[in-house]
């Protein structure tokens, strides 16, 4: 029970690698705000937590929207008094086609959830993080810092770049603060966040990358799991990781390497 007494915000929380952080961190001791736009997958994740012996809060909010993240960054701290870690998870893969294919509209719904939505999160907990100082974990990707080969998924790797940026950026900014502020990288991770992926035109933006037999080297192929990532974000939760901060962490199994 490391995190006994510790209260996170978890965004995203209604699967994938944010459910399974969610949940983790409750098993640990913390109270979790869980976070999503989708109302009865974070009841459900709560309900789980609550059952276990945790203690869970379900926030609506869509990462992206200023009032509703306010609304319920606000609400966490009422509720718990606190913040002390904050796992930017949220996101979607969004449309992935040749660049002079992808529509204004579509490049401007990936930045939106994936860059303004990091933004919005950082805005609005810093404050509170800095009353005690915490950690802020960002799940981002090896597409677009370790790996670029991905087909048409040119606005993805952006935003996904851009949020390790802006890691290492507040890291600097907010270690005077007691803050620490890491990245997770996964790879292929067996999530359903491919549920939000929309492809066009792969023949025309496939990489010739030829592998050897599995993309991933430590599994034979086969993907991560989330709890593989939830694992890794728990240890920077931590104070096990206490001299951390500024680091892109790549939870791949070796696929980054390949490409």
């Amino acid at each position: 029970m490391e995190l006994q007494a510790r209260v996170a915000l978890v965004t995203g929380a209604g699967s994938g690698i944010g459910k399974a952080t969610a949940l983790l961190l409750a098993r640990q001791g913390a109270a979790v705000g869980v976070l999503s736009r989708t109302k009865s997958e974070i009841a459900e994740t709560a309900d789980e937590i609550t059952k276990a012996g945790g203690r869970a809060l379900v926030l609506e909010a869509d990462v992206s929207d200023e009032a509703q993240m306010r609304q319920a960054v606000e609400r966490l701290v009422s509720e718990y008094g606190r913040l002390d870690i904050v796992v930017a998870n949220a996101g979607v893969n969004g449309v992935w086609a040749p660049i002079d294919d992808l529509k204004s509209e579509e490049w401007d719904t990936t930045m939106r959830i994936n860059l303004r939505g990091t933004y919005l999160t950082f805005n609005l907990t810093v404050p509170h993080l800095k009353k005690d100082g915490g950690s802020i974990v960002v799940v981002s990707s090896i597409n677009g810092n370790r790996t670029f080969t991905t087909p048409g998924a040119t606005a993805y790797s952006a935003t996904k770049a851009g949020q390790v940026a802006m890691v290492q950026q507040l890291a600097l900014e907010l270690g005077k603060h007691g803050i620490r502020v890491n990245a997770v990288c996964p790879g292929a991770i067996d999530t359903e966040i491919d549920d939000n992926t929309r492809s066009r035109g792969q023949d025309e933006t496939e990489v010739p990358v030829e592998f050897p037999d599995g993309e991933i080297p430590i599994t034979g192929g086969k993907p991560g799991h989330s709890s593989d990532v939830a694992d890794l974000i728990l240890f920077l939760a931590s104070d096990r990781s206490r001299h951390i901060t500024g680091t892109p962490i790549y939870v791949d199994g070796g696929q980054g390497l390949l490409r």
